[in-house]
């Protein structure tokens, strides 16, 4: 049970510390609104499971071992990143009457959990640095993917209401242009920090 316990705690502060896609949750909350943005919500968690799977299967450190393979990844994965800060910044303030503007949806869910940088790291720690059931693999790999998907379901649902919160408690056009761009400088700042780290 502490193999358990430490898991969870470390589970915790990796998927839960601020990084692109958890910024970009809170972003998309703010700029369209937590019902509208429970597709990218739902396409963030498949992209991450795939990177769960991929890290189980060894192929992260492949890889991570042909420095041209990754380096492409993390250049594409950056250039979505800041397509996705764009759409954001340019995100109508709530209650301005432009509903029409289509939120991120679950597609691009997927490729910012699969293209997240911070996602393959943490994967890779987690998968790495802990056994939870001894001498049995394959449900090692089963019970660490079933308590990280339960961790991301909360700290995604937290990072996606705080954004949310923020569209209700500002609805003034300023201010909420305002917060829109500072979802997407932070989401910027956050991917130049993972390609940096």
């Amino acid at each position: 049970m502490e193999d358990v316990a430490s898991f969870v705690l470390a589970g915790v502060a990796l998927t839960g510390s601020p990084g692109p896609a958890t910024l970009g949750l809170a972003a998309a909350g703010a700029a369209y609104g937590m019902r509208r943005s429970l597709a990218l919500f739902v396409g963030i968690l498949a992209g991450v499971l795939v990177v769960m799977m991929v890290t189980a299967g060894g192929l992260t450190g492949l890889m991570l071992a042909q420095p041209a393979l990754a380096r492409a990844v993390a250049l594409l994965a950056a250039a979505y990143m800041l397509y996705l800060a764009y759409r954001i910044a340019m995100a109508p303030p709530p209650g301005d009457g432009q509903a029409g503007d289509r939120p991120p949806g679950f597609v691009l869910g997927v490729f910012l959990g699969v293209g997240n940088p911070k996602a393959y790291v943490a994967m890779a720690a987690l998968f790495s640095g802990f056994v939870l059931v001894r001498d049995r693999p394959v449900a090692d790999v089963v019970a660490k993917i079933v308590i990280l998907v339960a961790i991301m379901i909360v700290v995604d649902w937290v990072w996606l209401l705080a954004g949310a919160a923020l569209t209700r408690a500002f609805h003034r056009p300023v201010l909420g242009r305002a917060i829109n761009i500072g979802f997407a400088v932070l989401l910027v700042a956050s991917v130049a920090l993972t390609l940096v780290l």
